[in-house]
């Protein structure tokens, strides 16, 4: 994983072919003030093994173009030469480096005058040896790649090389890229399909002629906001926006008056067929005949009776009855993501044990963010599957109220259960304890990460993911399957680099409260639209803030229900087998994804209802205390959709 970014000035840029209302040109944004240090240091909290810089000036001189490193003259002295304009390119990459064997700096600069910065992992799509790092494979792979701006399409019809938008769309897996190709004088960026990992843009406007690329934003515009704009709120559009999913170019010319660098921002499509259709996200199957709905019910009706038997002491042999009553997709699906989780927890133990200086036996690869729910107990037992045995697991929990917030609570009996299933297991539940009134310092921090997103709701689950995903705080002295409130805690910090998240599971399986709404109101087709709309904004809404808070931290959160594999097969089984939500809460919400906690054993994990991580952990109630006075004066305002607007909230 990196913090990786771009800065570009000099070139006059025209994003008027982006289908993207807010590229004006005539718009303005807020004012954001920071340096070059400011942004290194926000990328080296992502990427804590290496931080480095690179600069890349342009000259254009009777209409050509020459591109060379900085060599200590500046822009100013080249522009101040008849006819000569420089623009300059700023590219920077800050490591966490998880696999290879050897340590690598970005950005990657080869032969051919290339650079690359990258933030992902090819899961898929490309072979890789199990110590190559991917980087570097990319690398080499792009720079083999036919150098015509104008391809689109998988492979060059001239050349029949590879093209940058080929090799792009056919990473299996998380990124964002930043990509200079220096033959074609073109700058390549872009965010897989789902947006998994976070990159922030800064279009080029009237009053702010650069264009900047971010994995973060530096500072808040809200601390930097004036009395005024805080009194009225600040009127413009965001600095930064979400970079939306997609592969971009940008070729850089020659104006045919004044000599003037230029550039047009175009917009690929993705050159991988299948890739598209799961972008689309169409479902064959969407509304069941009267059949299929009693089939379905009297499944359900039996796996339930098993449930409650199985999970009995005095009945042990129930399991099989439960195994049978389950349907046959909920055991295709169970494979699916453990594929997805062994995609994602292997071949990375060995790097960061080394360069870390932690004992092997001490070494904890691979952590979750676990609330004790469906979505995370799932993870955990798939986990224990595929991690070698001899490594602890880390669970990770946070609670703004204690042992008595509802997420601890859950936790603790999902660790009860995941005891029992995996009894070999050495289990390590970190409790991270905190107090809202106390982090002042750290929700200002948190404000800056989360940015452009900017309400209650998004702060709240920002600081819990973040303190969540830090892992600093308390372990029981006693590894007992009984109730430990009373054992003796001690201070823990987990040191897993990589953290398994459920986000992805209730888009896809009908988790939402609003996914019951829209059943109730539109019935099958209705209940498909919104989950096609969750999937399809789900990059905007969750996954660059959450990457944002989790990466803070020089943590790499991983998505196994995001893993393609497993989209494609979810959207390859009928709506009314992956939920029934004429069944209640616990039981039709998720339907498949219970049946997958059954085939696992854990029975009492299958009944749960949803709760979200600012419910749970109970950081909305203490932040609606704090800022509204109330829960009460917070619902009546709608407070999770209102905006940050104060500085005075920190405070």
């Amino acid at each position: 994983m990196c913090g990786i970014a771009l800065i570009v000035s000099g070139i006059r840029i025209d994003t008027s072919w982006l289908p993207l209302d807010s590229t004006s040109s005539t718009r303005k944004t807020e004012k954001l003030l920071f340096s070059f240090d400011d942004l290194k240091a926000a990328l080296r909290r992502r990427g804590p093994d290496s931080v480095c810089a690179k600069k890349l000036l342009l000259q254009s001189e009777e209409n050509l173009i020459s591109s060379f490193s900085d060599d200590g003259v500046s822009s100013s002295e080249r522009d101040n030469a008849d006819g000569i304009h420089t623009a300059k390119l700023h590219f920077f990459g800050a490591a966490l480096q998880l696999r290879g064997i050897k340590p690598l700096i970005q950005p990657l600069v080869d032969t051919l005058g290339n650079i690359l910065v990258y933030n992902g992992e090819i899961f898929g799509g490309f072979h890789l040896e199990s110590d190559c790092n991917d980087t570097e494979f990319l690398m080499r792979t792009l720079g083999e790649c036919c150098s015509c701006a104008s391809c689109s399409a998988g492979h060059c019809v001239e050349c029949g090389k590879s093209s940058v938008v080929g090799v792009l769309s056919t990473i299996k897996g998380p990124w964002a890229i930043i990509y200079w190709q220096d033959s074609s004088r073109t700058l390549w960026f872009g965010r897989d399909g789902f947006g998994r990992r976070s990159l922030l843009v800064h279009w080029p406007t009237e009053d702010d002629s650069t264009f900047l690329l971010s994995s973060v934003s530096p500072v808040s515009p809200v601390q930097q906001a004036t009395e005024d704009e805080t009194r009225n709120g600040i009127g413009c559009l965001s600095y930064w926006e979400e970079l939306p999913c997609g592969i971009y170019s940008l070729h850089v010319d020659v104006s045919k008056s004044g000599g003037y660098l230029v550039a047009e921002v175009k917009m690929r499509e993705y050159a991988n067929s299948m890739l598209t259709e799961l972008i689309k996200w169409d479902r064959i199957s969407v509304e069941p005949s009267s059949e299929d709905l009693r089939t379905c019910c009297h499944k359900l009706s039996r796996g339930q009776r098993s449930i409650y038997l199985a999970s009995s002491e005095s009945v042990p042999n129930e399991t099989e009855s439960v195994q049978s009553a389950i349907s046959v997709p909920a055991h295709t699906l169970l494979d699916a993501l453990k594929e997805s989780v062994l995609r994602r927890t292997s071949l990375y133990t060995i790097y960061q044990a080394v360069i870390s200086g932690i004992r092997q036996e001490d070494f904890v690869p691979v952590a979750i963010l676990f609330s004790g729910g469906l979505d995370s107990m799932i993870l955990a037992a798939l986990l224990d599957k595929c991690l070698d045995p001899h490594y602890e697991i880390d669970l990770l929990n946070v609670s703004f109220d204690g042992q008595l917030a509802p997420d601890r609570q859950s936790a603790k009996a999902g660790l009860n259960e995941l005891r029992r299933v995996a009894p070999s297991r050495k289990w390590r539940l970190v409790e991270v304890d905190a107090d809202l009134s106390d982090l002042v310092f750290e929700t200002s921090h948190v404000v800056s990460l989360i940015n452009p997103a900017n309400t209650y709701m998004d702060l709240n689950i920002g600081i819990a993911l973040w303190l969540a995903s830090g892992g600093d705080g308390w372990v029981s002295d006693a590894n007992t399957s009984d109730n430990d409130d009373n054992l003796v805690r001690t201070k823990y910090k987990s040191n897993a680099k990589i953290l398994l998240v459920g986000s992805g599971a209730d888009e896809q399986c009908a988790g939402y409260g609003r996914h019951r709404t829209s059943y109730r109101r539109g019935s099958w087709l209705g209940l498909h639209e919104e989950m096609r709309l969750d999937m399809q904004r789900i990059w905007r809404r969750n996954l660059g803030r959450d990457d944002r808070c989790i990466a803070d931290n020089g943590k790499e959160a991983r998505f196994p229900f995001l893993d393609e594999d497993v989209i494609r097969l979810l959207l390859s089984i009928p709506l009314w087998e992956v939920a029934n939500l004429d069944q209640p809460i616990g039981i039709g919400d998720k339907k498949i994804l219970r049946e997958v906690a059954k085939l696992l054993g854990l029975y009492e994990a299958a009944v749960l209802p949803k709760r979200a991580i600012q419910f749970g952990s109970r950081i909305a109630r203490e932040s609606n205390r704090k800022n509204f006075g109330s829960n009460r004066a917070a619902n009546q305002a709608s407070a999770g959709s209102v905006r940050i607007s104060s500085k005075s909230n920190f405070g």
